[in-house]
């Protein structure tokens, strides 16, 4: 499927962000700052990651409303990891990454959330879901809120590829993110949620693509972000995701100390509601650029880097001990391995992925084969660039007037 229209030359784009976007009237249910940042926090399970096989097939699930369908050997390799202790494997966060979280405030009751540019939903475990779905998780409880209000009729639905699945009704509360109040904003209660999604360290999601794809019905609901813009001092947030330690989201303004050199820009179509965008190639470590154009969305809830098969073939060429394994659904190669960087062209603009960045984590306790952080976008009908390839990254997400943008830029890195 053709995601992304062909973009326009954007040279004039390749430049750091000069002058504020025209901002709308401030929002009368909006309250708090005008510029925050929400820095992450640890994980509630360190030492261990959701596998691999699981990461990949959520992938799919997650795009299936837009024609993604896994492999059967990635489905065969999710349930396998599933089924094998609790579908996690270890995670030293100075060797492998882990899950980082964001404290979100709703009606008065803490949570810690994924931030999610792939999606546009905000959902939760709450005080509906049974005793046992519950356990290790911080609970919504719209009981202990004066400012919550069911949305008669309003249900929402999700499933991944690899049975997890998470399903309720829609209440609207008082969101607190960073300062920045928004009432009325439509939280999701999860009533009914999978064993895949109980054993996950987050209490929720919290959606940052466009409220095009929100989930909820009969009434679409509108995004945090979009709810908040008006507030911000730009109609921007980035996001500063680091490699073996927390990082930060900022909203309403770029921090220039957080990045080097200049900021690209790339035009964004969003009109699969993603942060959709073009990359024009890419060079394998010290390899000449292959020019090849790359149809991609930046999704901060995907763990991995998802390519088109002949880049990631190319790429595990260069990994000695490497293949393509049906049984763990996915590239892996020796832990021991020495893994090439690779360099994605956008718009001109050289955006480096350091080699070990590529070791996503063993594929079991104890073993020595590890499993790779990029991995074939085949079946999915675009590239996704995930965690893998945003932590090498400062990434700006613009909804300006003049049109959502991308932006990106090297930064120094753990």
């Amino acid at each position: 499927m053709h995601l992304l229209a062909q973009l326009a030359a954007a040279s004039a784009l390749a430049s750091i962000v000069s002058t504020a976007p025209t901002l709308s009237k401030r929002a009368s249910n909006v309250t708090g700052n005008a510029k925050f940042t929400i820095p992450q926090g640890a994980p509630k399970l360190p030492g261990k990651k959701i596998a691999g096989p699981i990461a990949l097939a959520r992938v799919y699930g997650k795009y299936a409303k837009v024609g993604a369908s896994a492999p059967a050997s990635v489905n065969a390799a999710a349930a396998a990891a599933a089924g094998s202790d609790d579908g996690t494997v270890p995670a030293d966060p100075e060797q492998y990454d882990q899950a980082y979280l964001e404290a979100v405030t709703i009606g008065g009751q803490t949570l810690n959330l994924d931030f999610d540019t792939g999606s546009s939903d905000l959902w939760v475990f709450s005080s509906e879901l049974p005793a046992n779905e519950k356990a290790n998780h911080d609970i919504y409880n719209p009981a202990n809120s004066p400012t919550a209000q069911e949305l008669s009729g309003e249900t929402w639905s999700i499933s991944y590829g690899d049975g997890s699945s998470a399903s309720g009704n829609v209440y609207t509360d008082t969101v607190d993110v960073g300062g920045t109040t928004v009432t009325g904003q439509a939280v999701e209660l999860a009533e009914t949620i999978s064993s895949e999604f109980a054993q996950d360290e987050s209490d929720g999601l919290l959606g940052l693509a466009f409220s095009s794809i929100n989930t909820v019905t009969p009434d679409q609901q509108q995004t945090f972000f979009s709810n908040a813009e008006s507030l911000l001092d730009s109609p921007v947030f980035t996001a500063n995701l680091l490699k073996g330690e927390p990082g930060s989201y900022n909203f309403g303004y770029i921090d220039d100390s957080e990045y080097t050199g200049d900021i690209t820009y790339t035009a964004v179509d969003n009109s699969q509601g993603f942060w959709g965008f073009t990359s024009s190639g890419y060079a394998i470590g010290s390899s000449s650029a292959v020019s090849s154009s790359i149809q991609a969305i930046a999704d901060t809830g995907t763990s991995l880097l998802l390519l088109p098969d002949d880049v990631v073939s190319a790429y595990y060429a260069q990994v000695s001990g490497s293949s393509n394994s049906q049984s763990d659904g996915g590239y892996i190669f020796p832990c021991s391995a020495t893994l090439p960087s690779i360099t994605l062209q956008i718009e001109g603009y050289g955006a480096v992925v350091p080699g070990d960045y590529m070791n996503y984590a063993p594929v079991s306790d104890g073993s020595t084969t590890c499993f790779g952080g990029i991995q074939s976008d085949d079946g999915v009908g675009f590239s996704i660039f995930g965690d893998v390839f945003l932590k090498s990254q400062f990434v700006v997400f613009s909804d300006a007037s003049g049109g959502p943008q991308l932006g990106f830029a090297a930064k120094d890195l753990p």
